[in-house]
């Protein structure tokens, strides 16, 4: 099924190679915590886990390295806090109560320009 470079993909291996793209598993960010964790542990060997788990060792050590770099990021106090669904609320709510204030204040404006 493989050809040589240079040469053209029929259009049945374009399908297949559009479907295996499209159903490619995504995973969470907790289930890739859970696997990077089961592989930190040591209980079975990195080729062992990624055979389980049906993913390249590279895709493990790539996520493991990020998971790694984002905990020291966290430690080193680099990061900043992530806004919750109720900060976001409130800024919004805020942002809008500001915005009719200006809207009655311009509109007082033009009334006394007017006057």
């Amino acid at each position: 099924m493989r050809q040589k470079p240079g040469t053209k993909q029929s259009y049945g291996e374009k399908i297949v190679k559009d479907i295996r793209r499209a159903t490619r598993k995504q995973y969470s960010a907790e289930e890739k915590i859970r696997i990077v964790l089961d592989g930190l542990k040591g209980e079975d060997s990195i080729a062992e886990l990624c055979r389980r788990e049906g993913i390249a060792q590279s895709l493990y050590y790539s996520w493991s390295k990020e998971f790694l770099e984002a905990g020291k990021k966290r430690l080193a106090g680099d990061t900043a806090r992530a806004a919750t669904s109720t900060d976001v609320k409130d800024l919004r709510r805020e942002a809008r109560d500001l915005k009719e204030v200006v809207a009655e204040q311009a509109l007082e404006l033009r009334l006394l320009k007017k006057a």
